[in-house]
Protein backbone atom coordinates (compact mmCIF):
# COMPACT_ATOMS: atom_id res chain seq x y z
CA UNK A 1 0.00 0.00 0.00
CA UNK A 2 1.02 3.40 -0.92
CA UNK A 3 1.65 6.23 1.23
CA UNK A 4 0.43 10.02 0.00
CA UNK A 5 2.59 11.70 2.54
CA UNK A 6 5.75 13.37 1.08
CA UNK A 7 7.07 14.48 4.66
CA UNK A 8 6.60 10.54 6.67
CA UNK A 9 8.39 11.72 9.95
CA UNK A 10 10.91 8.95 9.89
CA UNK A 11 13.69 11.02 10.38
CA UNK A 12 15.30 9.39 7.75
CA UNK A 13 16.57 11.46 4.77
CA UNK A 14 14.71 10.28 1.13
CA UNK A 15 14.09 11.83 -2.03
CA UNK A 16 9.84 12.24 -1.83
CA UNK A 17 9.60 15.57 -2.59
CA UNK A 18 10.50 14.43 -6.26
CA UNK A 19 6.98 12.58 -5.81
CA UNK A 20 4.92 15.98 -5.13
CA UNK A 21 2.12 16.40 -7.58
CA UNK A 22 2.00 19.64 -9.62
CA UNK A 23 0.43 22.57 -8.17
CA UNK A 24 -3.07 23.60 -8.99
CA UNK A 25 -2.73 26.31 -11.67
CA UNK A 26 -3.22 29.29 -9.34
CA UNK A 27 -0.21 28.12 -6.90
CA UNK A 28 2.17 27.42 -9.64
CA UNK A 29 4.93 29.95 -10.34
CA UNK A 30 7.53 30.36 -13.14
CA UNK A 31 10.52 32.39 -11.60
CA UNK A 32 13.53 31.72 -13.48
CA UNK A 33 16.47 31.31 -14.79
CA UNK A 34 16.37 28.15 -12.05
CA UNK A 35 19.30 28.23 -9.61
CA UNK A 36 21.76 25.46 -9.50
CA UNK A 37 23.75 26.85 -6.80
CA UNK A 38 24.88 24.34 -4.07
CA UNK A 39 22.87 25.04 -0.50
CA UNK A 40 25.00 25.58 2.62
CA UNK A 41 25.94 22.45 4.71
CA UNK A 42 23.93 22.22 7.93
CA UNK A 43 24.87 22.76 10.74
CA UNK A 44 25.84 19.62 12.92
CA UNK A 45 23.25 20.56 16.15
CA UNK A 46 20.49 20.88 13.57
CA UNK A 47 20.88 17.78 12.19
CA UNK A 48 20.53 16.21 15.70
CA UNK A 49 17.50 18.27 16.80
CA UNK A 50 16.04 16.77 13.13
CA UNK A 51 16.74 13.81 13.86
CA UNK A 52 15.04 13.76 17.42
CA UNK A 53 12.20 14.56 16.41
CA UNK A 54 8.68 12.61 17.25
CA UNK A 55 5.82 13.44 14.74
CA UNK A 56 2.24 12.11 15.50
CA UNK A 57 -0.06 11.42 12.47
CA UNK A 58 -1.91 14.78 12.57
CA UNK A 59 1.31 16.78 12.38
CA UNK A 60 1.97 14.67 9.21
CA UNK A 61 -1.34 15.00 7.80
CA UNK A 62 -0.87 18.71 8.23
CA UNK A 63 2.48 19.33 7.04
CA UNK A 64 1.45 17.25 3.77
CA UNK A 65 -1.12 19.39 3.08
CA UNK A 66 0.70 22.25 3.16
CA UNK A 67 3.08 20.76 0.91
CA UNK A 68 0.83 19.67 -1.58
CA UNK A 69 -1.33 23.14 -1.53
CA UNK A 70 1.97 25.79 -1.40
CA UNK A 71 0.49 27.28 1.84
CA UNK A 72 2.19 28.64 4.69
CA UNK A 73 1.60 26.42 7.95
CA UNK A 74 0.88 28.19 10.90
CA UNK A 75 1.99 26.43 13.60
CA UNK A 76 -0.22 27.08 17.14
CA UNK A 77 0.68 25.92 20.41
CA UNK A 78 2.07 26.52 24.36
CA UNK A 79 6.08 27.30 23.91
CA UNK A 80 8.60 23.66 23.75
CA UNK A 81 6.28 21.39 21.80
CA UNK A 82 8.37 21.68 19.13
CA UNK A 83 7.18 24.19 16.91
CA UNK A 84 10.51 25.67 15.51
CA UNK A 85 12.17 21.83 15.38
CA UNK A 86 9.10 20.65 13.11
CA UNK A 87 10.93 22.98 10.45
CA UNK A 88 14.37 21.44 10.67
CA UNK A 89 12.67 18.07 10.39
CA UNK A 90 10.92 18.49 7.50
CA UNK A 91 14.06 20.27 5.90
CA UNK A 92 15.83 17.50 6.68
CA UNK A 93 13.94 14.46 5.78
CA UNK A 94 13.20 15.61 2.48
CA UNK A 95 17.03 17.03 1.73
CA UNK A 96 15.84 20.77 1.29
CA UNK A 97 18.99 22.01 2.83
CA UNK A 98 19.34 23.85 6.33
CA UNK A 99 16.36 25.90 7.64
CA UNK A 100 15.98 29.82 6.81
CA UNK A 101 15.65 31.80 10.00
CA UNK A 102 13.55 34.72 10.20
CA UNK A 103 12.60 35.51 14.15
CA UNK A 104 10.12 38.08 14.84
CA UNK A 105 10.16 41.05 17.37
CA UNK A 106 7.62 44.11 17.69
CA UNK A 107 9.93 45.54 15.04
CA UNK A 108 10.11 43.54 12.23
CA UNK A 109 9.06 44.73 9.26
CA UNK A 110 8.20 42.82 5.46
CA UNK A 111 11.35 44.33 4.15
CA UNK A 112 13.69 42.98 6.86
CA UNK A 113 12.59 39.95 5.84
CA UNK A 114 12.82 40.28 2.04
CA UNK A 115 16.36 42.11 1.86
CA UNK A 116 18.56 44.68 3.33
CA UNK A 117 20.32 48.08 1.46
CA UNK A 118 23.08 49.75 3.24
CA UNK A 119 22.70 52.73 1.32
CA UNK A 120 25.22 54.41 4.08
CA UNK A 121 28.30 52.66 2.18
CA UNK A 122 27.03 52.82 -0.95
CA UNK A 123 27.18 56.74 -0.70
CA UNK A 124 30.91 56.40 1.63
CA UNK A 125 32.16 54.44 -1.42
CA UNK A 126 30.62 56.39 -3.95
CA UNK A 127 31.84 59.59 -2.62
CA UNK A 128 35.44 57.95 -2.24
CA UNK A 129 35.41 56.79 -6.28
CA UNK A 130 34.70 60.16 -7.31
CA UNK A 131 37.35 61.81 -5.66
CA UNK A 132 39.91 58.99 -6.90
CA UNK A 133 38.09 59.20 -10.63
CA UNK A 134 37.09 55.86 -10.04
CA UNK A 135 34.16 53.81 -11.46
CA UNK A 136 30.98 54.01 -9.05
CA UNK A 137 30.74 50.73 -7.14
CA UNK A 138 28.08 47.56 -8.17
CA UNK A 139 24.88 48.92 -6.41
CA UNK A 140 24.86 44.75 -5.87
CA UNK A 141 27.47 44.41 -3.46
CA UNK A 142 25.21 47.29 -0.75
CA UNK A 143 21.98 44.64 -1.06
CA UNK A 144 21.34 41.55 0.96
CA UNK A 145 18.30 38.98 0.76
CA UNK A 146 16.88 38.44 3.38
CA UNK A 147 15.43 34.65 5.01
CA UNK A 148 12.15 35.48 2.96
CA UNK A 149 13.89 36.94 0.19
CA UNK A 150 16.38 34.16 0.33
CA UNK A 151 13.44 31.85 0.22
CA UNK A 152 11.71 32.81 -2.71
CA UNK A 153 14.60 32.68 -5.49
CA UNK A 154 13.86 30.36 -8.09
CA UNK A 155 14.88 26.68 -7.34
CA UNK A 156 13.31 23.47 -7.96
CA UNK A 157 12.50 22.78 -5.14
CA UNK A 158 11.14 24.45 -2.35
CA UNK A 159 13.59 26.08 0.23
CA UNK A 160 12.12 25.62 4.30
CA UNK A 161 11.29 28.97 5.90
CA UNK A 162 10.96 29.33 9.80
CA UNK A 163 9.29 32.66 10.60
CA UNK A 164 9.71 32.45 14.21
CA UNK A 165 6.72 33.74 16.75
CA UNK A 166 4.89 35.46 14.11
CA UNK A 167 2.80 36.55 17.53
CA UNK A 168 4.78 38.98 18.45
CA UNK A 169 5.05 40.89 15.45
CA UNK A 170 3.43 44.81 15.07
CA UNK A 171 -0.02 44.05 13.87
CA UNK A 172 0.40 44.93 10.16
CA UNK A 173 3.28 42.30 9.61
CA UNK A 174 0.61 39.43 8.79
CA UNK A 175 -1.69 41.30 6.33
CA UNK A 176 1.62 42.84 4.97
CA UNK A 177 3.02 39.45 4.24
CA UNK A 178 -0.23 38.26 2.54
CA UNK A 179 0.63 39.35 -1.23
CA UNK A 180 4.03 37.90 -0.81
CA UNK A 181 2.39 34.48 0.04
CA UNK A 182 -0.22 35.35 -2.97
CA UNK A 183 2.36 36.35 -5.58
CA UNK A 184 5.54 34.42 -4.71
CA UNK A 185 7.49 37.38 -5.48
CA UNK A 186 8.72 40.81 -4.58
CA UNK A 187 11.01 43.65 -6.33
CA UNK A 188 13.64 45.82 -4.73
CA UNK A 189 13.01 48.64 -6.16
CA UNK A 190 16.80 49.85 -5.96
CA UNK A 191 17.62 47.52 -8.48
CA UNK A 192 14.54 48.22 -10.73
CA UNK A 193 15.79 51.91 -10.81
CA UNK A 194 19.50 49.96 -11.79
CA UNK A 195 17.87 48.00 -14.62
CA UNK A 196 16.15 51.06 -16.24
CA UNK A 197 20.06 51.94 -16.87
CA UNK A 198 22.95 49.63 -17.52
CA UNK A 199 22.36 47.02 -15.17
CA UNK A 200 19.62 44.90 -15.99
CA UNK A 201 20.79 41.88 -13.97
CA UNK A 202 22.72 42.47 -10.42
CA UNK A 203 24.25 39.84 -7.99
CA UNK A 204 23.48 40.11 -4.86
CA UNK A 205 24.49 38.29 -1.48
CA UNK A 206 21.94 35.52 0.16
CA UNK A 207 20.92 34.87 3.74
CA UNK A 208 22.57 31.79 3.53
CA UNK A 209 26.09 31.81 5.10
CA UNK A 210 29.11 31.64 2.70
CA UNK A 211 27.03 31.03 -0.73
CA UNK A 212 27.34 32.34 -3.67
CA UNK A 213 25.83 35.52 -4.97
CA UNK A 214 22.76 35.58 -7.17
CA UNK A 215 21.52 37.21 -9.97
CA UNK A 216 18.02 38.97 -9.46
CA UNK A 217 17.08 40.02 -13.48
CA UNK A 218 14.85 43.38 -13.50
CA UNK A 219 15.01 43.78 -9.83
CA UNK A 220 12.61 41.22 -9.34
CA UNK A 221 12.48 38.12 -7.33
CA UNK A 222 10.07 35.16 -7.84
CA UNK A 223 10.05 32.00 -6.49
CA UNK A 224 10.01 28.46 -8.84
CA UNK A 225 8.86 25.98 -6.19
CA UNK A 226 6.79 28.11 -3.39
CA UNK A 227 8.67 27.77 -0.01
CA UNK A 228 7.43 25.53 3.12
CA UNK A 229 6.93 28.10 5.48
CA UNK A 230 6.51 27.69 9.02
CA UNK A 231 4.94 30.15 10.99
CA UNK A 232 5.40 29.48 14.54
CA UNK A 233 3.38 31.43 17.42
CA UNK A 234 2.65 31.07 21.09
CA UNK A 235 -0.91 32.15 20.73
CA UNK A 236 -0.22 35.85 22.10
CA UNK A 237 -2.76 37.36 19.87
CA UNK A 238 -5.47 36.90 17.38
CA UNK A 239 -4.20 37.16 13.56
CA UNK A 240 -6.66 38.93 10.72
CA UNK A 241 -8.99 36.64 9.10
CA UNK A 242 -7.74 37.16 5.84
CA UNK A 243 -4.09 35.85 6.97
CA UNK A 244 -5.88 32.86 8.25
CA UNK A 245 -7.35 31.75 5.44
CA UNK A 246 -4.21 31.94 3.85
CA UNK A 247 -2.32 29.41 6.19
CA UNK A 248 -2.75 25.78 6.76
CA UNK A 249 -3.59 25.74 10.44
CA UNK A 250 -1.60 23.25 12.86
CA UNK A 251 -2.20 23.11 16.88
CA UNK A 252 0.34 20.91 18.45
CA UNK A 253 -1.02 19.97 21.81
CA UNK A 254 1.64 19.46 24.80
CA UNK A 255 2.37 15.26 24.71
CA UNK A 256 1.18 12.51 26.99
CA UNK A 257 2.93 9.95 28.91
CA UNK A 258 2.97 7.76 25.95
CA UNK A 259 4.12 10.25 23.45
CA UNK A 260 6.86 11.34 26.36
CA UNK A 261 8.15 8.26 26.71
CA UNK A 262 8.27 7.83 23.00
CA UNK A 263 10.91 11.14 22.69
CA UNK A 264 12.82 9.91 26.14
CA UNK A 265 13.40 6.90 24.37
CA UNK A 266 14.64 8.67 21.05
CA UNK A 267 16.94 11.88 22.99
CA UNK A 268 17.82 9.57 25.91
CA UNK A 269 20.16 6.29 27.23
CA UNK A 270 18.76 3.40 27.51
CA UNK A 271 19.56 3.49 31.19
CA UNK A 272 18.00 6.46 32.04
CA UNK A 273 14.79 5.35 29.97
CA UNK A 274 14.55 2.37 32.26
CA UNK A 275 14.11 4.58 35.16
CA UNK A 276 11.91 7.49 33.48
CA UNK A 277 8.35 6.51 34.22
CA UNK A 278 8.29 7.77 37.30
CA UNK A 279 9.72 11.48 36.44
CA UNK A 280 7.71 11.64 33.50
CA UNK A 281 4.61 10.79 35.81
CA UNK A 282 5.43 13.67 38.03
CA UNK A 283 6.47 16.16 34.84
CA UNK A 284 2.74 16.08 33.58
CA UNK A 285 1.63 16.40 37.19
CA UNK A 286 3.42 19.70 37.61
CA UNK A 287 2.68 20.83 33.60
CA UNK A 288 -0.99 20.75 34.19
CA UNK A 289 -0.14 23.81 36.78
CA UNK A 290 2.54 25.17 35.50
CA UNK A 291 5.03 26.45 32.39
CA UNK A 292 7.02 23.26 32.22
CA UNK A 293 8.03 22.39 28.49
CA UNK A 294 9.61 18.30 27.32
CA UNK A 295 13.04 20.07 27.40
CA UNK A 296 12.76 20.78 31.19
CA UNK A 297 11.97 16.87 31.12
CA UNK A 298 14.61 15.86 29.57
CA UNK A 299 16.94 17.54 31.30
CA UNK A 300 15.48 16.41 34.57
CA UNK A 301 15.98 12.98 33.75
CA UNK A 302 19.84 13.48 32.65
CA UNK A 303 20.86 15.20 35.11
CA UNK A 304 19.08 12.88 38.09
CA UNK A 305 20.49 9.86 36.94
CA UNK A 306 24.24 11.20 36.47
CA UNK A 307 23.94 12.69 39.97
CA UNK A 308 22.14 9.90 41.61
CA UNK A 309 25.06 7.43 40.64
CA UNK A 310 27.65 9.72 42.21
CA UNK A 311 25.30 10.37 45.77
CA UNK A 312 22.89 13.22 44.23
CA UNK A 313 19.59 13.36 45.82
CA UNK A 314 17.06 12.17 42.82
CA UNK A 315 14.36 12.78 44.21
CA UNK A 316 15.17 16.48 45.22
CA UNK A 317 17.05 17.48 42.22
CA UNK A 318 13.93 16.58 39.88
CA UNK A 319 11.86 18.45 42.56
CA UNK A 320 13.85 21.61 42.04
CA UNK A 321 14.53 21.48 38.36
CA UNK A 322 10.51 20.93 38.10
CA UNK A 323 9.56 23.70 39.61
CA UNK A 324 8.30 26.71 38.04
CA UNK A 325 10.80 27.15 35.69
CA UNK A 326 10.96 29.46 32.85
CA UNK A 327 9.61 28.04 29.69
CA UNK A 328 11.21 27.18 26.75
CA UNK A 329 11.00 29.22 22.83
CA UNK A 330 11.19 26.13 20.71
Amino acid sequence: MTDWRIFRGTNEPHDGIAQLPSPQQWRAFDGGPALTTELPAWAPVDIVRASFYQADPQVLDLVNAALYLRRPLLVTGKPGVGKSTLALAVAHELGLGPVLRWPVTSRTTLKDGLYTYDAIRRLHDVSTAKQQDEAETDIGRYITLGPLGTALLPRERPRVLLIDEIDKSDIDLPNDLLNVFEEGEFTIPELERAARGDQSEVHVSTADSGSDDVAVPGGRVRCRAFPFIVLTSNQEREFPPAFLRRCVPLQILPPGHEELMRIVKARLDTDITAEADDLVAEFLRRRDTGDLATDHLLNALYLTFHAARNGGDRALLAQRLLNASPPSTT
